[in-house]
């Protein structure tokens, strides 16, 4: 089976996250390389020896999931969402705050990750088999929507309670995509989304702490706070103003050398914005644009409902991830904290998305297998 599925992959995606990861490898170096010492105290290449390391490890996380038959993860749906709430839960007791979330945990032979990027990923699998296995009932808003719902809501209150608002904005919109691609009733949608709209405005009048209602004010009015919640979106300004059409050159750009905070994580695209202009943009942009349109191309023609929601999930998740992330660099929503897909310092974060991509390769490959049976077949 592995030789058949190796056979009949999409290299187009393959290639797009390959390129784009081992590019994002060498834009941490480009990125962090003067902050490591200045602001850090550590060797010029500490974080770009660490990328590479979780490179290294999402390569084997890539083919894993390329190889590894994705309708196994509907039987093992259970067990993955109880593994990800039991992490979700450590963090509160163990975990390790950065940046003032307490989002971190550190576990023998694993090491420092964040559960929060896991469960993005497991949400998505459990909504994905959970609906497959609702799918003749899922009219019914009681008995088909509403359980699943509930759980997805108390998984994105524990990422909220860290807190991380960015990660529970993108699991509670990834998984809204899911329920909405799973064949509910229109009225049921117009509900749910009735209620998405009242809860994001009781969140922003009564939800949000000053510093996340802050970001508001960076976003929307950065130069009238230039020295407090607008100085990292003035910076990144500055960084894609000075790249212009083909960009300064690599490793050559200014607002990385104290100007730009977090330069290798939120902000990584303001540097190649400067170091390699419009055109290192557009590249970085067309290829994961590449991969979310790809993905959803494998939803169109998966032969089952499971690897349907499958691919439009975790296609969702690098589009709306990416989108998050870009609009928050250039104000036009406020700063969540969200690493670029595949390119942004973070080894969790790559880990998964390297996997996901696997699975949705793998999931392309199963699908024409089974066309390629069926043709036959009927040959």
């Amino acid at each position: 089976m592995i030789v058949r599925i190796l056979k009949n992959i999409d290299f187009s995606i393959l290639f797009a996250v390959l390129a784009l990861s081992a590019f994002g490898t060498v834009m941490v170096y480009s990125a962090s390389m003067v902050s490591s010492v200045m602001v850090y105290d550590v060797t010029p290449g500490y974080f770009f020896e660490k990328q590479l390391l979780s490179w290294g490890l999402g390569i084997g996380a890539l083919f894993f999931g390329i190889i590894f038959p994705y309708r196994n993860y509907r039987r093992l749906f259970k067990l993955i969402l109880l593994v990800t709430v039991i992490l979700l839960g450590m963090v509160f007791i163990i975990g390790q705050t950065t940046n003032n979330a307490q989002s971190w945990i550190s576990l023998p032979l694993i090491g420092r990750f964040q559960p929060a990027e896991l469960a993005k990923m497991s949400l998505i699998i459990y909504l994905a088999a959970i609906y497959t296995k609702k799918s003749s009932y899922i009219q019914d808003f009681t008995r088909g929507l509403l359980p699943p719902m509930i759980i997805t809501m108390l998984v994105v209150a524990m990422i909220l309670k860290q807190p991380d608002l960015g990660t529970a904005v993108i699991a509670l919109a990834v998984s809204g995509l899911i329920i909405m691609s799973s064949g509910l009733k229109k009225s049921h949608l117009f509900f749910m989304l009735g209620l998405v709209l009242v809860a994001a405005v009781t969140m922003y009048q009564f939800g949000l702490s000053e510093e996340q209602l802050s970001r508001f004010d960076g976003a929307y009015q950065p130069f009238e706070y230039a020295d407090d919640a607008g100085y990292q979106l003035i910076n990144s300004y500055l960084a894609i103003h000075n790249g212009g059409i083909i960009g300064t050159g690599l490793g050559a750009g200014v607002q990385k050398l104290g100007y730009l905070p977090e330069a290798h994580t939120d902000f990584i695209m303001a540097v190649i914005a400067e170091e390699l202009g419009i055109i290192g943009v557009a590249v970085v942009i067309g290829l994961l644009a590449l991969i979310v349109l790809r993905g959803f191309y494998v939803s169109m023609n998966s032969h089952d409902t499971f690897g349907r929601l499958l691919s439009i999930g975790v296609s969702g998740l690098i589009g709306i991830q990416a989108v998050i992330n870009l609009g928050g660099l250039t104000g036009l929503i406020p700063l969540t904290g969200v690493p670029l897909p595949f390119v942004s310092f973070g080894g969790t974060s790559l880990l998964m998305m390297m996997f996901s991509a696997g699975i949705l390769i793998n999931i392309h490959a199963i699908s024409k297998i089974k066309k390629n049976q069926e043709e036959r077949a009927a040959a």
